[in-house]
């Protein structure tokens, strides 16, 4: 197992979305190297951060589910400056909007201008079902199949761990492959994407689909920061404004190369500071 080391990976900012603590199929584990594994200026949270719809029906909360709370806590008392933005799991969390739960600000909606100078909308994305012609996929996002698929999905990795393999998610390999699931979700961010230029941003970034993606569409940058119940991917800005999308059985997998992306863009950024100094002699 990848040993992270604290703060190995820095950006200005990460958006975080769909990890559904409180669900027994959270990657928690995972997802508490990836926290300690980075340095931030922002965190976003995206929505569906605690799946009280799971709760409700049986509890699960492990050890590793509070840990994840405690490392956002401890980002936030560090100095990371930390927005939740509720999603529809965790909409109780939207009657405290305008509020902060200690240093962690709670918004309906965010904007975050990039260093880029991009603003982005950022949005759990329920708001969006309802312009998605294809509800059976939405539907089967929440039906007991969708569940049945999880626990499959469990079941293979921990054979694909036994095999000393990566986590590879069935769960998306399966998912994508349902009837009508890739027009779904081409609707889902054709609707994103026109919500984010009728209200004049360059681009928009949410959750909510379980389906991480970037891409252009008609002028406007949209960006989907993932799960961590399938995918387990975040959404990141380099210093330089760049975004990218962080796959972290990927990135664990490189082990002592996990710096590398971030050196190079240190050195990018290092070098573009002492063009622009000796500019100015």
């Amino acid at each position: 197992m990848l040993q992270a080391v604290a703060g190995s990976l820095s950006y200005r900012t990460i958006w975080l979305s769909d990890i559904h603590l409180g669900d027994r199929h959270c990657k928690a584990d995972y997802l508490l190297e990836f926290l300690g594994a980075i340095r931030c200026e922002t965190l976003f949270l995206v929505g569906d951060i605690v799946d009280l719809w799971s709760l409700s029906n049986r509890w699960h909360w492990p050890a590793q589910h509070s840990a994840v709370l405690r490392r956002v806590l401890e980002l936030a008392d560090g100095g990371t400056r930390v927005v939740f933005v509720p999603g529809n799991h965790d909409e109780l969390i939207r009657d405290f909007v305008g509020n902060a739960f200690g240093k962690i600000a709670i918004e309906r909606q965010a904007v975050h201008v990039s260093a880029a100078g991009k603003r982005l909308l950022i949005t759990h994305g329920d708001e969006f079902e309802t312009w998605i012609r294809c509800s059976a996929f939405t539907r089967f996002l929440g039906s007991a199949s969708y569940g049945a698929l999880l626990r499959l999905n469990r079941a293979y990795n921990r054979w694909r761990s036994w095999r000393g393999k990566p986590y590879w998610s069935l769960a998306t390999y399966v998912k994508h492959r349902v009837a009508n699931a890739r027009r779904a979700i081409d609707s889902f961010e054709q609707a994103a994407s026109a919500h984010a230029r009728e209200r004049d941003f360059d681009g928009i970034v949410c959750g909510h689909i379980h389906h991480p993606s970037q891409r252009e569409i008609d002028g406007i940058l949209y960006c989907n920061d993932g799960d961590w119940v399938e995918n387990c991917t975040a959404l990141a800005e380099t210093a330089a404004g760049a975004l990218e999308l962080l796959h972290w059985p990927r990135l664990r997998a490189h082990g002592p190369g996990l710096r590398a992306a971030n050196d190079h863009e240190a050195a990018t950024a290092a070098a573009a500071a002492a063009a622009a100094a000796a500019a100015t002699r």
